[in-house]
């Protein structure tokens, strides 16, 4: 039986340590050859057992399948896990469902910007902390005259719940955050220390100072009227993923000559000026085309995009899991059409005459789904180009589209 995941995926955690309890035999497949994440689960083999592409995903030795974490964990617990009454059932389930609905959305909500993977919100930040109060709060008074939360030992109840609050242990909840739930963070501890919790997770820190969000820049008006979708749940899991397995590498561009050409001080004027008075001019007076090159990418599938939501997460899911290469790179994408009739098209910059996508495996995930293109700086076309998808207005003469919403990787 094999459970097939990327490294550390807290979700697959639940999975693993219930194995660990029932005895059940379970291999997981995380890392090449045996699954590659972003490439293993979008074969159609995979597509065929796993109609969503998500992990973690369970095959059996006799070809049964299942997706969704909690079936999973569920179908490799024992009797003892998952409840030996009708009633203890019922109460696993229902801590199953608690740390899915009210646990996970304000955890991610408030953890997700401290590892770099969402962009920081403080009023979303502040938020999330007083839903993980009410939490906490509930948990502390269930867990005032108990050991575990369903009955007198383990079950698949204490395991999900631990491992939705597995990060908000190791990043957020400082000492003095903890401190008025002391039978949460006993009964975290005690799970946590379990042989077959620490098999699966090794040794689990509490944070000693609460990680910090980074706050975004200022914006223009334009940008400002630009809701940024928020990704979906799964894609800022591949970008934990991502974070979670990526070996330390030394930089990309480290072979190329210094540029004069300063990505920074273009991306300040872009973000707080004027973009057709200032930025433009500003980007074309300091434009080192030896240094730099500009490519026009667009998305080859356009048959593929549904909802109009959808085709935005996946624009701000590729930019997330390439969040690496904003120190050397820019780009303005944007959608074009509507429900069901639109396509994705944008102008990217980047260091070095490259697609720079090559330079890194961690950054090939998305760029083979687009067609690319190299322009040349001094032609008419990518002039107009480059003024039209940096304003997010314009003719758009290529494109037949009309103008949807903009996204912005800097």
């Amino acid at each position: 039986t094999t459970l097939y995941t990327y490294p550390e995926n807290w979700r697959a955690f639940k999975a693993q340590i219930a194995a660990q309890y029932s005895g059940a035999r379970l291999k997981v497949a995380s890392s090449a050859p045996a699954f590659t994440f972003g490439q293993t689960n979008r074969t159609p083999a995979f597509l065929n057992n796993f109609p969503l592409g998500k992990v973690p995903a369970f095959q059996g030795d006799d070809g049964f399948c299942l997706f969704e974490s909690n079936a999973i964990a569920h179908y490799l617990s024992n009797e003892a896990l998952r409840g030996s009454s009708p009633q203890a059932q019922s109460q696993v389930l229902q801590w199953v469902s608690f740390a899915d609905a009210e646990i996970i959305p304000p955890a991610s909500a408030w953890v997700f910007p401290t590892l770099g993977i969402m962009q920081f919100n403080k009023q979303a930040t502040e938020q999330a902390k007083e839903e993980v109060k009410k939490v906490l709060s509930v948990l502390n008074h269930h867990l005032n005259t108990r050991t575990f939360l369903v009955g007198e030992r383990v079950s698949l109840a204490d395991i999900s719940v631990a491992c939705s609050m597995i990060w908000l242990y190791k990043q957020v909840l400082e000492p003095s955050f903890r401190q008025p739930f002391p039978n949460v963070t006993r009964w975290f501890q005690t799970c946590v220390n379990q042989p077959q919790f620490k098999t699966v997770l090794g040794e689990v820190k509490l944070c000693d100072k609460m990680e910090a969000g980074k706050p975004q820049e200022k914006k223009d008006k334009k940008k400002k009227e630009e809701k940024e979708a928020a990704p979906a749940e799964e894609e800022m899991d591949e970008c934990e993923a991502a974070l979670a397995s990526e070996p330390k590498t030394k930089d990309p561009f480290a072979h190329l000559p210094k540029s004069a050409f300063v990505m920074d001080e273009f991306k300040r004027k872009y973000s707080n000026e004027d973009t057709l008075t200032v930025a433009v001019p500003h980007f074309w007076e300091h434009f080192d085309k030896e240094g730099y090159s500009i490519w026009y990418g667009e998305y080859k599938y356009p048959e593929e995009l549904t909802m109009t939501f959808m085709s935005c997460n996946l624009i701000m899911g590729m930019f997330q899991r390439l969040d690496k290469l904003r120190k050397n790179g820019f780009a303005s994408v944007i959608l074009f059409g509507g429900n069901n009739d639109s396509s994705i098209s944008g102008i990217w910059i980047f260091r070095g005459q490259d697609l720079a996508f090559t330079l890194s495996d961690d950054w090939q995930i998305d760029y083979e789904s687009y067609a690319w293109r190299k322009l040349d700086p001094d032609s008419d076309e990518t002039k107009t180009m480059v003024k039209e998808y940096f304003a997010w207005e314009g003719e758009f003469k290529h494109v037949g589209k009309p103008f949807n919403q903009g996204k912005c990787f800097k």
